[in-house]
């Protein structure tokens, strides 16, 4: 997202955003959680009350009903939901359009912004990102979707897969190939499409974890969309996609460590209470250096995430900072990975059953480590920025 003018916000401001949330999170989700799991979606009433609290705004402009917030904050919030949440499938329910919208906010003439972006901030709508393909994710200089431009509309067919919220989304922000003469980057353009446009279908997919988040594959049959939803001039659509990752990654730096410390205070507050031959768990020096091992993982990722978030507020976003997000996304979720790892061992067969904070988190710590650019992907792109 790109950075909006922020209001002063002082220590006792981001106390009292925190304790919302906090209260948020502990009330309105972890109760319900596993029970979303089994539905397989969360309900839209959750993000009505998002919204009355003003998290799915925060960081958007007030003339489009948002609370302009610096990065420091939104991250913030995001590891104090994760943490206290428990679930990477209702964070990607509920904020799948800060990938879908800062696109539009950035891009998008005034008009398209006051038609897709405020009733999506109220929690009536909900908007997605249209960028993988079923030939390829990151490669995005090689998206085979096409919009053809005819008359006043574009018509688009194509493929997407893997899109978060793209069951129940009301507006994809696509990535398409506008120019069918040229090859790679050049062509690319972003179109915002309305999703109750003639010719697209969706089918859900199955997955390992974040199983109450809808993840669709999308197929566009000569969908036509008013051309005045083109974001940007044709052919900038790659730089568009290229700095929208960098938002992506960092918010899921900040939830990744969340979810790491959700495993955590279940690993000790399991440990507190389970006995084994007479004494608690935590009485055993193997189960301490374990819950150090996992303190020491987190320290260090809250380091970075705040040096980064900072950077950002201050408007330090080139090279050698997004090569620093990319090494960061890797690290905060290797964190999660290394803390979910340990939480299920230290809760042992509990650690093994449906139900447990520890055991979700453990199924989608994958998900954490591939979306938004999958760990191979981050290294390469941050040796390249960094000129190696």
């Amino acid at each position: 997202m790109n950075p909006q003018p922020t209001p002063h916000f002082t220590a006792d401001d981001r106390i009292a955003l925190i304790d919302t949330v906090k209260r948020f999170a502990t009330q309105a989700i972890a109760p319900h959680v596993n029970a979303w799991d089994e539905a397989g979606e969360v309900p839209r009433a959750l993000l009505h009350q998002a919204a009355e609290l003003g998290l799915l705004g925060l960081g958007y402009p007030e003339a489009l009903g948002g609370t302009p917030a610096p990065w420091t904050l939104r991250n913030a919030m995001s590891q104090v939901l994760a943490r206290h949440g428990g679930s990477g499938g209702v964070m990607a329910s509920l904020f799948s359009h800060n990938i879908g919208l800062p696109p539009v906010l950035a891009h998008g003439s005034e008009a398209l912004q006051s038609e897709v972006i405020p009733p999506v901030l109220r929690g009536e709508m909900i908007a997605a990102l249209g960028i993988t393909e079923p030939g390829g994710g990151s490669d995005v200089a090689n998206l085979r979707t096409t919009a053809r431009l005819d008359g006043d509309d574009y018509v688009i067919d194509g493929e997407k897969v893997f899109i978060t919220s793209g069951m129940r989304c009301d507006w994809i922000t696509l990535a398409v190939r506008t120019d069918l003469k040229r090859k790679g980057a050049s062509g690319l353009s972003m179109i915002v499409v309305p999703c109750d446009a003639k010719g697209l279908s969706r089918t859900p997919l199955q997955k390992m974890g974040w199983l109450c988040s809808d993840t669709a594959h999308l197929r566009f049959d000569g969908l036509r969309v008013p051309a005045r939803y083109r974001l940007g001039e044709e052919g900038a659509g790659f730089r568009m996609v290229m700095g929208n990752f960098n938002g992506e990654r960092l918010a899921l730096a900040a939830m990744a460590l969340g979810f790491a410390e959700a495993c955590c205070d279940e690993a000790l507050a399991w440990a507190r209470q389970r006995q084994t031959f007479g004494a608690p768990l935590i009485e055993r020096q193997v189960i301490r250096h374990r819950l150090m091992d996992m303190q020491m993982r987190m320290a260090s990722t809250q380091a970075w995430v705040d040096a980064l978030g900072a950077r950002a507020d201050a408007g330090d976003q080139g090279p050698e900072w997004v090569a620093q997000v990319c090494l960061l996304k890797n690290h905060s979720t290797q964190t999660m990975q290394f803390c979910a790892d340990a939480a299920v061992q230290i809760l042992g067969g509990m650690g093994f059953m449906r139900g447990t904070v520890s055991e979700r988190l453990y199924r989608e710590v994958k998900v954490m480590m591939i979306g938004g650019g999958a760990e191979e992907i981050m290294k390469e792109l941050a040796a390249r920025q960094l000129g190696l």
